[in-house]
C-alpha cells in the first residue's frame, strides 16, 4: 500500500467554480439525435419525438450548458435548413460524418428539447463552407426581439420571444486539415475577428469563442493560439480547448495519467494567451473554453474512415458508440480533478458527446436507455462541486508512465461552498491501494465523512443493455474524521468522491 498526504486551507484558493464547467456536447452524428434524444414512436417519447427516459437521465448527469450543432458537423452545416415546417426541410449530405442529414431536428426543437433538461444553449457557427452573412442572420434570427424580415421569420417560425443565446463559438477545429473550409492560423484569425465584430453589433451581450488548436499534438500547437489570439484578442472572451484519450496497448498506467497531459495542455494555452496580452498591454484576461474532451478510443475510427460507398450515405448509423469501462470512468475522474484545478482560467467546458455518441447514455431504439461507466464520475462531481475550488498542496509517492514519466500516484482537487468540503481524488496504481491523509486544519468544526466512488476488481468491467447496473457507485467506508484529519483509503484504479462537513 502506498500513500499520500494533502493540505487544504480556506485562504489558499484557485478561483470559483464556473457552473459551465460541467457542460456538455451534442453534434448531429451518428445515433446521437435520431435513435437518441429523439426517436418518434418509442414508448418513453413524447408528442414531440423527444425521449423522457433520456431526458431524465440528461438531467441526473447535471449538464449545464450543451455545446450545439458541431463539431465538424457544423463546418458544413446551413442552419436556415433546420428551421421553418419539418416537413419542407431539406436532407443535405453530411460530408463530416458521410451521413444523410434529415434536419427533422434543428435549432427550435433543439432549444424545446433543452428547456426540458433545464441546460443552456452554447451555438457554434459555420466559418468552414459560410461566414459573416450567415454569421449575422443567425444572431439577428436568433436574439433579436422583432421588426426585421429575419427576427419576424423566428416569430412566423413559432418562436415569439428570441432564443437569447449568449455563449457562441466562431467554427470548430479551424486548425484541423480535416475540417471544411480548413484555414491557416492568419486567415481564420482575420475571419474570426471579422465575424465577432459585427456578431457584437447585433447583439453586444455575446460571449464569444474562438478555435484554438483541437489538440496538443497537432503541428500547429502553441502557434496556431498565439496567431489567432494576435488577431482577435479584443474580439472574443474564450479561446477552445480539445483533447480526447484512449488507453495504447495496454498501458493503463498512462492511460489513468491522462490529467498530467490535460494539465500541460491548460498551462501552455494559458501562458501563450497570457503573452499575447502582454504584447497588447491589455486589462483583459482571455478564459479557456475546453469544449470538447472525454475518452475516446479514436484509433477505432480512424480504421473505419474511408470505406463508405459513393452512394452509401446512411441517416444516423452507428458511429463513434465506444462502450466505456472502470478505467475509462476512472480517467474520466482524473480530466474532472484537472479542469477543476484550473477553475481560474477554464470557465466553460462541454463533454464530448452525450448520447450513444462516444457519451455517457446509451439507448437502443424502441428499448431501453443506460448509464455507462463514465456517467458516474461527471454526475457526482457536477452535483457536488460548487463554490470555490481550493489549491491542494500534495506530499505523494509516484507511478511510473511510458508516457509521462513518473506522476504522483493520486490526483487531487476540492471545492468548498462554506458548509462543507468536496475533495475528489484518483489513485492511479494499477495494481495497489493508496490511503490518503488529508490536514483540515484550516476548517473548524468539521464533524463527519462520507465517501462514494467508482473501482471494481475487473478494471475493464462495463455496462451494457443486458447488465446496465454492472458497475455502479459504491461507498468507501474508509472515510473517517480524527479532530481535522481526514484518512481515506483508495482501492487501485480508482475515483473517489469525499464530503466532509
Amino acid at each position: 500500500m502506498t500513500r499520500a498526504h494533502l493540505t487544504l486551507h480556506p485562504a489558499f484558493r484557485i478561483g470559483t467554480v464556473d457552473r459551465r464547467l460541467f457542460g456538455g456536447f451534442v453534434e448531429h452524428l451518428g445515433r446521437h439525435i435520431y435513435d437518441g434524444i429523439h426517436e418518434p414512436g418509442h414508448p418513453a417519447a413524447g408528442p414531440d419525438g423527444f425521449r423522457r427516459d433520456v431526458i431524465e437521465l440528461v438531467k441526473e448527469l447535471g449538464v449545464t450548458t450543451i455545446r450545439y450543432p458541431g463539431g465538424n458537423f457544423v463546418s458544413g452545416y446551413r442552419w436556415e435548413d433546420g428551421v421553418g415546417p419539418a416537413g419542407e426541410r431539406p436532407q443535405r449530405l453530411d460530408l463530416a460524418w458521410h451521413s444523410t442529414e434529415t434536419n427533422r431536428v434543428g435549432l427550435h426543437e433543439f432549444q424545446d428539447w433543452l428547456d426540458l433538461v433545464s441546460s443552456e444553449l452554447m451555438l457554434a457557427i459555420n466559418l468552414g463552407t459560410r461566414g459573416l452573412p450567415e454569421a449575422i442572420e443567425l444572431v439577428e434570427y436568433a436574439n433579436l426581439p422583432s421588426g426585421t424580415a429575419v427576427a419576424d421569420r423566428r416569430r412566423a417560425n413559432g418562436r415569439e420571444e428570441p432564443f437569447g443565446v449568449t455563449m457562441w463559438c466562431l467554427g470548430n477545429e479551424m486548425d484541423g486539415p480535416w475540417q471544411l473550409g480548413h484555414r491557416d492560423a492568419g486567415d481564420y484569425g482575420k475571419l474570426a475577428s471579422q465575424v465577432a465584430k459585427a456578431m457584437r453589433l447585433v447583439d453586444n451581450r455575446l460571449q464569444l469563442v474562438v478555435c484554438g488548436s483541437s489538440g496538443r499534438n497537432m503541428p500547429t500547437f502553441g502557434s496556431w493560439e498565439r496567431t489567432v489570439l494576435e488577431h482577435t484578442y479584443d474580439d472574443v472572451d474564450f479561446i477552445s480547448c480539445h483533447a480526447y484519450y484512449q488507453e495504447y496497448d495496454g498501458d493503463l498506467a498512462s492511460f489513468l495519467a491522462s490529467g498530467t497531459d490535460m494539465d500541460a495542455f491548460i498551462d501552455a494555452v494559458v501562458a501563450t494567451a497570457d503573452h499575447v496580452r502582454a504584447v497588447k498591454r491589455s486589462e483583459k484576461r482571455i478564459q479557456i473554453s475546453f469544449d470538447e474532451w472525454n475518452v475516446w478510443y479514436f484509433t477505432r475510427w480512424n480504421a473505419q474512415e474511408g470505406t463508405h460507398a459513393v452512394d452509401d450515405w446512411p441517416v444516423a448509423p452507428r458511429l463513434l458508440e465506444d462502450v466505456y469501462s472502470v478505467a475509462d470512468a476512472v480517467t474520466v475522474g482524473g480530466l474532472l480533478i484537472s479542469l477543476l484545478n484550473h477553475a481560474d482560467r477554464v470557465t466553460s467546458a462541454s463533454l464530448a458527446q452525450l448520447v450513444n455518441v462516444i457519451a455517457p447514455i446509451m439507448t437502443e431504439p424502441g428499448g431501453p436507455a443506460w448509464r455507462q461507466t463514465t456517467f458516474y464520475p461527471f454526475s457526482l462531481t457536477s452535483r457536488a462541486a460548487r463554490g470555490t475550488a481550493l489549491a491542494v498542496t500534495l506530499d505523494a509517492g509516484t507511478v511510473t508512465t511510458s508516457r509521462y514519466g513518473d506522476v504522483p500516484v493520486v490526483a487531487a482537487a476540492a471545492t468548498t461552498d462554506g458548509d462543507a468540503i468536496q475533495l475528489f481524488l484518483q489513485n492511479r496504481d494499477t495494481t495497489a491501494a493508496t490511503t490518503v491523509t488529508v490536514d483540515l486544519t484550516g476548517f473548524p468544526a468539521l464533524t463527519s465523512a462520507s465517501a462514494t466512488g467508482i473501482w471494481d476488481d475487473d478494471p475493464y468491467a462495463v455496462n451494457t443493455m443486458a447488465a446496465p447496473d454492472r458497475v455502479t457507485p459504491r461507498t468507501n467506508d474508509t472515510a473517517t474524521l480524527t479532530g481535522n484529519v481526514l484518512t481515506v483509503t483508495l482501492p487501485p484504479v480508482s475515483w473517489t468522491a469525499v464530503t466532509v462537513a
